[in-house]
């Protein structure tokens, strides 16, 4: 059984052809108030009708929280459609700031009502279809397990619920601006209820978000800027934002290069003394002041997107990122190196090919040129631009919690400076990762190519969506740190910045958030909520928009605020989630039997490192098994036990460092798969190792380096076949490529749990089967309904099913 049949695949509305041609009825003004409140009396009814099976089913005690939101839902969206009709200039100025829409602006303004109309009933429809199936008997659903946003218990791997159960918990990052966290019409289970100080980042000195401006030239706090923190209700779990992004004139006069090396989200210098006082002593006393608040209790996000992209090129030059650094980041360097060569400025000239006659003496042009990238000077500066970075928010994470002992922290971090190929941006997502007390990202993916450049994409060949950076980036943080909480602060699932999509699908929703989740997800802020109550803009979108980040003004255009069904389908999705919340937990905590080794030095080194390490990783990720990554670090801190083997794919450049891990690793017995005598081979600087791998007492396999990839993806599952499970999946999705992710836990009584997610754009046959048995049962655990061992999961199918030996 498919669970997107189950809740979204009833048809009978045509969709409105919000860039095509009009019908005739909408040629004027009075056919299309005419139709308009046709549509509004046909929503209004089935609500109507929606309510009476919802009184039925409580009287019946079936839980009916599900089509409570659905009404909402609804009603929320006949009042936008309405102010969006009443104010068409307005919404056009709005669809406007967003590229790709601004030659039509006018046209999707005028279309935009009645489509919300549309799709209201047809979430209305749906939601009378599905409660009708529920009384009729023909589905057993399980009641949500609904969030207790007052009594949510941080554990050491999972939220907890005052029930006792797992919980994921949901809300959007920025909400409603201007609306205080106490409006239960904006705050409440149908959009979340997670109380924070993340929205409100527009100007960088307002309201909630703990900033430079609270501290004052005397060290004494702006005590109108602290009430916005201190204020926050303390009612619900929550969690706390440093906003980087802004600089005080007083700073500024004191150290004028303060906005050297400044980039989008951090407005100011991190290497210079005065900001690390000033930081330093903000996230100290706002320790204090918040310490045991819930509104902490999903930590403290010490940066918002935190970069510094350094390679010279057009975008980084018209917004002014990194486009000289201080005399403090210089001589940072020039002290970094001074330890990488031991003192030897011999040995950096050769390097280098300069002649610099001491480290004091050593410079370097910032932004750096592309054309560098390969060479030891590259290599130098990208590595000390991350460990720069790490050191800074060492230094915050230490400051607050001498306020706040037991303070938690993560950042927010781009996940895609780990997929895509780029490494001069100052970004090591492992060390961060490990830093911190839970993981932090804001991961996107896309059901459409991004909007510019508007080319073909190569994920669409194969694919419903682009899921690379979402399953990669998370499958290596969940490896670097499998016992933390992962809080995605600002989820782009729904729309981003370069991809807007104005009927995305609710398949694509629930999908994206069951991968999202069973890779390690435990609470997600969406973006975005802008819409207050009476179905206006939020405060900062109404009237002339100027602001910092020029995506910000084009956000609103094509989002959930104009999708009743997106909207609908993400918290109906997070309530299914909530509703397995135990499975959930059981998929994604298992053993990862084949490690994938990462090293930053290939990664800063080489052109299309990551692009490569994809390869292989997509190989493996539909095999049934959860796919880890290996670090030194990992190998060195982590019990070797829970993996069977590790696997060195394209990875050429790595230091001594990470050599002798894997030489460790093989000395206790470890199994090392190394795809060719190449891989291995040079270190930071491409000179060729001394030393070589030994077998030791492990088993040391180095293939020839022709291989394909499947060769490569079967010799390394053939080698961790002992860590994993029975079951089997065969998948015929009309082509030679896989397609369905998959994952299966065996339980206590036997039987096994399966999870199937088709990430394909075509339809797929499967058939279930359990090694060493001829014979098995299947229930389909959203309907509780047996069904066939074999059966057809659609393009961006879920599926979660329990087996049973005969």
């Amino acid at each position: 059984m498919n669970r997107t049949l189950l809740r979204f695949a009833i048809g009978g509305l045509a969709l409105l052809g919000l860039l095509s041609s009009h019908n005739p009825c909408f040629s004027d003004d009075t056919a299309v108030a005419s139709a308009s409140q046709t549509l509004v009396k046909e929503a209004l009814a089935k609500i109507g009708t929606l309510e009476t099976k919802m009184a039925e089913a409580e009287a019946k005690g079936i839980d009916v929280t599900r089509e409570k939101t659905v009404v909402w839902f609804a009603k929320e969206f006949l009042k936008f459609a309405d102010w969006d009709e009443k104010n068409r200039d307005a919404v056009a100025y709005l669809v406007g700031q967003y590229a790709p829409y601004k030659e039509d602006s006018d046209k999707l303004a005028a279309e935009i009502p009645d489509f919300q109309r549309i799709k209201t009933i047809e979430i209305l429809d749906n939601g009378i279809v599905e409660l009708s199936r529920v009384l009729g008997g023909e589905i057993v659903r399980r009641p949500v397990n609904k969030v207790d946003w007052q009594n949510i218990e941080v554990g050491d791997n999972m939220l907890i619920n005052s029930n006792g159960r797992p919980v994921f918990l949901y809300d959007y990052f920025s909400k409603s601006v201007g609306r205080p966290l106490t409006d239960d019409r904006v705050y409440n289970e149908h959009l979340g209820a997670i109380f924070h100080g993340g929205e409100n980042l527009y100007p960088v000195e307002h309201d909630r978000a703990i900033n430079s401006f609270l501290l004052k030239e005397d060290r004494t706090f702006d005590q109108d800027l602290l009430n916005e923190v201190t204020g926050i209700s303390d009612t619900n779990v929550g969690f706390l934002i440093y906003w980087n992004q802004g600089i005080p004139e007083w700073v500024e006069k004191l150290e004028p290069e303060v906005r050297f090396g400044r980039s989008t989200f951090t407005g100011f210098d991190i290497d210079n003394p005065l900001v690390k006082e000033v930081w330093g002593t903000i996230a100290r006393e706002t320790g204090v002041l918040t310490q045991g608040k819930k509104v902490t209790q999903l930590g403290y996000i010490l940066a918002n997107e935190p970069h510094w992209h350094s390679i010279a090129s057009g975008w980084t030059r018209r917004t002014g990122e990194m486009q000289q650094i201080s005399i403090y980041t210089l001589n940072g360097f020039r002290t970094w190196l001074h330890k990488k060569y031991d003192g030897d400025i011999e040995r950096l000239n050769k390097n280098w090919e300069s002649q610099f006659t001491s480290f004091d003496t050593v410079a370097i042009e910032i932004p750096i040129a592309a054309q560098t990238r390969g060479t030891p000077m590259f290599y130098d500066w990208a590595r000390y631009s991350m460990d720069r970075a790490i050191d800074w928010y060492a230094h915050i994470q230490r400051e607050l919690r001498k306020g706040n002992p037991g303070a938690d922290t993560h950042i927010k971090n781009s996940t895609h400076l780990f997929t895509d190929n780029d490494r001069a941006h100052g970004i090591d997502l492992e060390a961060l990762t490990e830093l911190t007390s839970m993981i932090g990202d804001d991961a996107k993916t896309r059901p459409t190519r991004r909007s510019y450049p508007n080319k073909l994409e190569a994920w669409e060949e194969h694919y419903s969506y682009c899921w690379e950076e979402l399953s990669m980036s998370y499958d290596f943080m969940e490896s670097v740190a499998p016992e933390k909480i992962h809080v995605n602060s600002e989820s782009h699932f729904l729309s981003a910045s370069r991809w807007r999509k104005l009927d995305t699908s609710v398949e694509y929703v629930e999908s994206v958030y069951w991968l999202a989740t069973l890779q390690g997800m435990d609470a997600n802020m969406a973006w975005f909520w802008a819409r207050d109550p009476d179905g206006s803009p939020e405060d900062r979108l109404e009237g002339e928009l100027n602001f910092a980040d020029l995506a910000l003004a084009g956000s609103f255009a094509g989002s959930v605020n104009q999708q009743p069904h997106i909207a609908n389908a993400y918290t109906q999705v997070m309530y299914d989630l909530n509703s397995f919340s135990e499975e959930i937990i059981a998929l994604r905590q298992q053993r990862r039997p084949l490690r994938l080794f990462h090293s930053e030095t290939s990664a800063i080194n080489k052109q299309n490192h990551m692009t490569q390490q994809f390869s292989i990783y997509e190989k493996l990720f539909f095999e049934g098994a959860p796919v880890g990554f290996a670090t030194a670090n990992i190998i060195k801190n982590q019990d070797n036990q829970t993996w069977d083997a590790i696997l060195v794919y394209r990875t050429e450049f790595v230091t001594d460092g990470e050599l002798e891990s894997l030489q460790s690793y093989l000395d206790h017995g470890g199994t090392l798969i190394v795809d060719s005598e190449n891989s291995l081979s040079q270190n930071e600087y491409g000179e060729r190792h001394r030393k070589r791998l030994n077998p030791s007492n492990g088993e040391l396999i180095i293939l020839t380096g022709d291989e394909s990839l499947e060769k490569v993806r079967d010799l390394a599952i053939e080698h961790t076949a002992s860590g994993r499970h029975d079951v089997t999946l065969a998948e015929d999705n009309g082509g030679d490529h896989k397609s369905c992710h998959w994952r299966a836990v065996k339980r206590a009584d036997g039987s096994y749990l399966v999870s199937i997610l088709n990430l394909g754009k075509n339809s797929a046959e499967l058939k279930l089967g359990i090694k060493s048995q001829s014979s098995i049962s299947v229930t389909d655990l959203f309907t509780g309904k047996s069904v066939s061992s074999e059966f057809n999961l659609d393009s961006k199918g879920v599926a979660l099913l329990e087996i049973y030996t005969q």
